[in-house]
């Protein structure tokens, strides 16, 4: 699952590849945003931990589950 997530006054956005799914991600931000929490935490493939302050977040895209193709298409 790809993942973006774009911050507020940053020209730069957070991208990286999570083995959650689309439900998992959304249902996290969602409980951060309602329940007024100070940070959203995310993790990797490569489990690295991203905390981001709810405050900052302009908006966070998330990917779709298909396999990315590789070589040239017929």
């Amino acid at each position: 699952m790809d993942i973006r997530i774009g911050i507020i006054n940053s020209p730069r956005e957070i991208n990286f590849e999570s083995s959650q799914t689309a439900q998992e991600v959304e249902a996290v931000v969602s409980t951060a945003l309602d329940s007024d929490s100070k940070f959203v935490k995310l993790v990797d493939n490569k489990g690295k931990l991203y905390i981001v302050p709810t405050a900052n977040i302009g908006y966070i895209e998330v990917g779709s589950e298909s396999a990315r193709r590789v070589g040239f298409v017929a």
